[in-house]
């Protein structure tokens, strides 16, 4: 590795992934030339690191950052593992039960889901299916996500491991009121699942956040910030952004979201990676995608 080695942190569902199963197989090329060019390339998700799509984990990375930050791990060495208090979680859990919201808790191993979610995400499904039965690239989920044996039972999951909630509501203002409702001790965003109506979002401990696990993962690496490249579309990015000295969000990505990243690749499924990594000189671009 030599001094002019980056350390690069990509998102997962909506930059590498096209919110399903379909990965554009430039960004595994460019993900694994740029790591044969001496730099390291990262996984930043919100998902849980249990819940990765294995195609994704198979393209090669030199560590991960996964529940939106609680999670950071170099290599095969965890340098960050945080959870919410379990009281937390509880408040978490009671407030979506009195709104009748369904939603997701996250522990670093799995996920776990209320009840109705299951119906829910497969309702979502037929929706954006029909909706897009000319292009199915586009379909936010795939088929296997409605019966994901990790969507065990909210009632099984360890409430003093969860590190992460994520909702679904009928309501377009639930982020707003979630945020409301449970205060200043939370982080609450919006989500990334492209509804047809109502909203979702992602609840985390406030000061918890995909900058805090890089900023973790720089410290115990020795890297400075102005080597990190951040590549994202999704709200949850924003700190990501913040912390790296390049940030680059998706063509998909809100507009409001683009103008805070500063620069612009192209599309998940239209060599977005490859071409960021290019203009930025990680890889080749020389090289066929």
């Amino acid at each position: 590795m030599t001094s002019e080695s980056r350390i690069i942190f990509l998102d997962v569902d909506g930059t590498i992934l096209a919110h399903g199963e379909t990965i554009a197989p430039s960004t595994v090329s460019a993900v694994r030339a740029a790591r044969d060019r001496g730099h390291l390339v990262y996984l930043c998700t919100g998902r849980a690191a249990g819940d990765i799509h294995p195609r994704v984990l198979d393209i090669g990375f030199d560590g991960a950052i996964s529940n939106g930050g609680a999670l950071a791990v170099v290599g095969d060495e965890t340098v960050l593992a945080e959870t919410m208090p379990r009281a937390a979680v509880e408040r978490v859990m009671s407030y979506f039960d009195e709104q009748g919201t369904r939603y997701f808790i996250q522990s670093h191993a799995g996920v776990y889901a209320s009840a109705g979610v299951r119906s829910f995400i497969a309702d979502f499904i037929a929706e954006r299916r029909r909706r897009h039965e000319d292009d199915q690239s586009t379909v936010a989920l795939a088929e296997d996500v409605v019966a994901a044996p990790s969507f065990t039972p909210v009632e099984e999951a360890d409430l003093d491991r969860i590190a992460k909630a994520v909702f679904v509501s009928a309501d377009p203002d639930a982020v707003e009121k979630t945020q409301r409702a449970l205060g200043d001790d939370f982080h609450v965003i919006p989500g990334s699942m492209p509804l047809p109506t109502g909203s979702n979002g992602e609840v985390g401990m406030r000061g918890t956040n995909k900058g805090t696990g890089i900023a973790a993962v720089l410290a115990h690496l020795g890297r400075d910030a102005s080597d990190a490249v951040g590549i994202g579309d999704s709200w949850n990015d924003v700190e990501m952004f913040e912390v790296c000295g390049t940030a680059i969000a998706m063509a998909e990505a809100d507009p409001a979201l683009q103008r805070i990243a500063g620069e612009v690749t192209t599309g998940v499924l239209d060599d977005g990676i490859w071409n960021a990594f290019a203009r930025h000189g990680l890889i080749d671009p020389r090289t066929a995608a």
